[in-house]
């Protein structure tokens, strides 16, 4: 029997299986609809997180390809940032220009972001 063929214990329910031949190894889970699943959200997330950056460059590309169609109109840019405080967006973008606007915007995210992480990952100790 060679080495591929023995049972092997599912990466997420843990019961053991015989992975398929045709898998040449690289079966990690029963075959079960759910554990599939499961595992491909755990890789996608794993991935995402490892490639965090790509996902940031992407967003400031598109932002600034929008605004350089539309030109520097007031509509150009919207302040939709989700988290609070929000920059005063119209005022800003009159003063600086869209694309310059964009770029503080996305700096002004990325500190907020870095932030949140860092406040989360902090422990409060109560001592009293």
């Amino acid at each position: 029997m060679s080495r591929k063929m023995l049972k092997r214990p599912c990466r997420v329910c843990g019961r053991w299986y015989t992975p398929n031949p045709r898998s040449r190894g690289h079966q990690k889970t029963c075959g079960e609809a759910e554990c599939k699943k499961q595992w491909h959200r755990k890789q996608c997330k794993e991935w995402n997180k490892k490639h965090r950056t790509y996902f940031n460059a992407r967003y400031l590309y598109k932002k600034l390809r929008t605004v350089a169609a539309k030109g520097n109109s007031k509509e150009a840019v919207k302040g939709n940032s989700p988290q609070k405080p929000q920059l005063p967006a119209k005022t800003l973008q009159e003063v600086v220009g869209a694309k310059p606007f964009v770029i503080i915007e996305y700096i002004v995210r990325l500190l907020i972001k870095r932030f949140q992480d860092v406040k989360r990952a902090k422990r409060f100790d109560n001592t009293g």
